[in-house]
């Protein structure tokens, strides 16, 4: 008595929108799936550099490599131009006793913690000289580079170029990015342009 009976209907008609994406929005568990494996970070060297195949072309340089290779096109803005190239050829070319910080602290926090006072005296005098050694040398870098950048470049402001010396300075040769062109005692180019 109260049973429906069936009809044949025709199939509803796929309404499609005007300007919709042109698939179906993902369910929720999707779409949380989805996110974790775009967030999952490789967990060993193989992932990784599966990972790194998959993300980059096999012909495209690395930014480091290019570091490394003295390609200009792939610096970073701070490291672009040729005064900035100047400046590193000019640090790069001179012997710093700044490059030497690291091992003397090291030495110095070794006698500190030697445990016998006139050893822990002879590393706090090492570190205080080896501070004012560095700031000397820092500021008769910023002397050398401001006259020799004066006669390269004349008419360009040397703005920023005291930080940028004074920071690569401070790094060990070996670590320096980008790399060294130039030998320690080289003679520079008077053309930088």
């Amino acid at each position: 008595m109260f049973r429906r009976t069936k009809q044949e209907s025709a199939p509803a008609p796929e309404v499609t929108k005007v300007g919709g994406k042109g698939r179906p929005t993902p369910t929720r568990k999707e779409a949380e799936a989805a996110a974790k494996a775009r967030a999952k970070t490789p967990r060993t060297r193989k992932e990784l550099a599966a990972a790194q195949r998959s993300t980059r072309s096999e012909s495209s340089k690395t930014v480091r490599q290019a570091m490394k290779d003295g390609d200009e096109r792939y610096f970073p803005a701070r490291d672009k131009g040729p005064e900035r190239r100047f400046v590193r050829d000019f640090v790069d070319a001179r012997f710093s006793l700044v490059e030497l910080v690291i091992p003397l602290l090291l030495v110095t926090m070794i006698l500190g913690y030697s445990g016998n006072s006139g050893l822990a005296r002879i590393g706090n005098t090492l570190l205080l000289g080896t501070v004012v050694v560095v700031v000397m040398d820092l500021v008769f870098l910023r002397f050398r580079l401001r006259r020799a950048f004066a006669a390269r470049f004349p008419g360009q402001s040397a703005k920023g170029l005291t930080y940028y010396a004074v920071t690569r300075s401070m790094q060990m040769k070996f670590m320096r990015l980008p790399k060294s062109r130039v030998r320690i005692g080289q003679q520079l180019p008077d053309d930088y342009r």
